[in-house]
């Protein structure tokens, strides 16, 4: 072995002494504080089990516990399906597909939209459900049970303006229930899917007079594009800017958005 290898096996030895000391010193510096705070400090432990009740109350603390748990669990369908997000998030998805855009807007921004202008619909009825139920429960003068029914009460009327009697006599009929007299007789697991379905038509109905400008500028590009022979030119790459340039001009983001607004207010 000649001397420049020497030389070269001498100075990987060196950098890897070097790496090793450095790897020693970084790993003292690091994890001794941690074990000399953890020596130190003691940390709390959390346990869950079961045990026995020194008194009813603190079983109906634990069953109250759950059952918030288990409200919690449910929020998502709450808000979706009793409430105004499915018309809109409906609505801004077939006006994403109309315009050919369908990474524009983001589906986060679409579903935020849908969900801070399902807020600002449901204001009252929030506002009346923190007035006759959460306060009054807050403040123990009504139970939960009576809380509870003071809170359904102004959801079932935004649910019932909204709802068509078609679709409510359906679920009427489908659950082989007699015919209600009154809306409070009936029951709000037979409302909830009514008022999802009529929802639903609606937002169709809605899309489809969105869609409508939007498939005619595609057809007009396409008829353009086909006359002229450039038939292997896609027509959404010349309709794009043209069906962009029409929703700006009517300034389309306000048109639909109160146009939405209002068919719940007047609803």
């Amino acid at each position: 072995m000649d001397k420049s290898s020497k030389e070269k096996n001498i100075s990987k030895a060196k950098a890897i002494l070097h790496l090793a000391l450095c790897s020693l010193l970084f790993a003292l510096f690091f994890f001794l504080p941690a074990v000399a705070f953890s020596a130190t400090i003691p940390l709390p432990s959390l346990q869950i089990g079961l045990g026995q009740a020194d008194n009813p109350g603190e079983v109906s603390v634990l069953l109250q516990v759950v059952a918030l748990l288990t409200i919690l669990s449910l929020a998502p369908a709450i808000l979706i399906l009793m409430t105004s997000f499915t018309r809109l998030a409906v609505v801004f998805s077939f006006l994403k597909h109309a315009m050919g855009t369908h990474q524009v807007p983001p589906a986060q921004i679409i579903v935020g939209l849908a969900l801070f202008l399902t807020l600002f619909i449901m204001m009252p009825v929030w506002n009346k459900i923190n007035e006759n139920a959460l306060q009054p429960y807050l403040n123990e003068e009504i139970s939960g049970a009576e809380a509870l029914e003071a809170a359904m009460h102004p959801i079932r009327q935004f649910m019932f303006r909204q709802t068509r009697e078609k679709d409510l006599a359906l679920f009427v009929k489908t659950a082989k229930l007699s015919k209600p007299n009154a809306p409070r007789d009936v029951p709000t697991s037979v409302l909830i899917p009514a008022f999802v379905v009529s929802e639903l038509k609606t937002a169709f109905i809605i899309g489809f007079v969105v869609y409508v400008p939007f498939l005619i500028i595609d057809m007009v590009v396409a008829s353009v594009l086909l006359s002229m022979g450039m038939m292997m030119l896609p027509p959404i790459m010349i309709s794009l800017p043209f069906k962009l340039m029409l929703f700006v001009l009517v300034d389309g983001w306000h048109l639909i958005v109160g146009s939405l607004v209002k068919s719940f207010m007047t609803g």
